[in-house]
C-alpha cells in the first residue's frame, strides 16, 4: 500500500510538472508530449497527407487561403509580442494548402500546418468567412489543443491499465472497464473537447478582428454551417463540439470584445 501511494504521488507530481501555461488562455495545460517531439511528427504527417491528396496551387481560392492565413499568423504574432510573449511562434512552420475535396472541413496541425477543403468554401462565402474558419483552426494550434488531447488520452489509457492491474476479481474488472470507458468519455473527454472548441472560437474571433476582418461575420458563418448540416447533430453532451446554437450565441456575445481587442492594435474598421 505504501508503494502504491508513493507511485500515485509521483504520478501526480509528474503531471503537475508536465503542465505549461498557455499565453492565449492563461491556463495550465497538459503537456506530456513536448512540442519538440510533437511538431516534427505533425510536419511529417502533413507532408504525407499532401502527397496523397489533390493540392490546388495558383488558383484564386488557393491564393486567398494563403493570404488570409498569413494575416491571421501576423495577428497572432502581434498579439503575443504586445502581451510579452515574444518568440512563442519560433518553432511554428506556417503552411497553407487548399485541397480539392467536397468535405466541409479545415484543420491546423500542431506547429501551424493548415489545410482547407474546397467543400467548405461555399459556406465561407468569401474572404471574411475563410478568416473566421482560419482563426478558429489556427487557435487550436496556438492553444496547444492537440498536445492536450494527446496528453489526456495517455492519462485516460493509464488509468484504465492501472484499474485492470489493481482489480483482481474478473467480474469487478469487467464492470470497471464498462463504466470507466463510458464515464471517462462522456464525463471527461467530451467536455474537454467541447471546452477546446469554445476556446478556439474565442481566440479565433480575436485573431480575425486583429487581422482586420469583421468578427460579427463569425456567427453568420456558423448559421450557414447549421443550415448546411440540416439540423443533424448528436446531443451536445455526446458531441466533441458545442451545439451550433451554443456556438452562434457565444460568438455573438464575444464579437464586441473582439472589436475592443482589435482597437488596441489600431484596427477600428474591417475589410469588406
Amino acid at each position: 500500500m505504501k508503494l502504491k501511494n508513493t507511485l500515485i504521488l509521483l504520478g501526480v507530481v509528474a503531471i503537475f510538472y508536465a503542465c505549461a501555461t498557455n499565453p492565449f488562455t492563461q491556463k495550465k495545460t497538459l503537456a506530456l508530449v513536448p512540442n519538440s517531439q510533437l511538431f516534427p511528427t505533425a510536419f511529417a504527417q502533413y507532408d504525407q497527407f499532401l502527397t496523397e491528396n489533390k493540392v490546388l496551387k495558383g488558383t484564386k481560392d488557393a491564393e486567398m487561403i494563403t493570404k488570409v492565413g498569413q494575416r491571421i499568423a501576423v495577428a497572432a504574432e502581434r498579439w503575443l509580442d504586445a502581451n510579452g510573449h515574444q518568440g512563442y511562434l519560433k518553432d511554428y512552420k506556417w503552411e497553407y494548402n487548399l485541397v480539392d475535396d467536397k468535405t466541409v472541413n479545415a484543420w491546423c496541425m500542431p506547429g501551424g500546418k493548415i489545410v482547407f477543403y474546397t467543400g467548405i468554401l461555399p459556406i465561407a462565402k468569401g474572404e471574411t468567412g475563410v478568416a473566421a474558419i482560419m482563426g478558429h483552426e489556427v487557435a487550436h494550434a496556438l492553444a496547444n489543443h492537440g498536445q492536450q488531447r494527446m496528453s489526456a488520452a495517455y492519462i485516460q489509457a493509464g488509468v484504465a491499465v492501472a484499474g485492470n492491474i489493481a482489480i483482481k476479481d474478473e467480474k469487478d474488472r469487467n464492470a470497471f472497464n464498462q463504466y470507466y470507458g463510458v464515464g471517462s468519455q462522456v464525463g471527461v473527454m467530451l467536455p474537454f473537447s467541447r471546452s477546446h472548441e469554445s476556446e478556439a472560437d474565442k481566440i479565433g474571433l480575436y485573431l480575425m478582428a486583429i487581422a482586420g476582418y469583421n468578427p460579427d461575420e463569425a456567427s453568420l458563418l456558423w448559421e450557414r454551417m447549421k443550415a448546411n448540416s440540416g439540423g443533424k447533430a448528436p446531443p451536445e453532451i455526446l458531441s466533441t463540439h458545442p451545439s451550433n446554437d451554443s456556438r452562434i450565441a457565444h460568438l455573438k456575445a464575444l464579437a464586441p470584445k473582439a472589436k475592443e481587442e482589435a482597437a488596441k492594435f489600431g484596427i477600428t474598421s474591417f475589410r469588406k
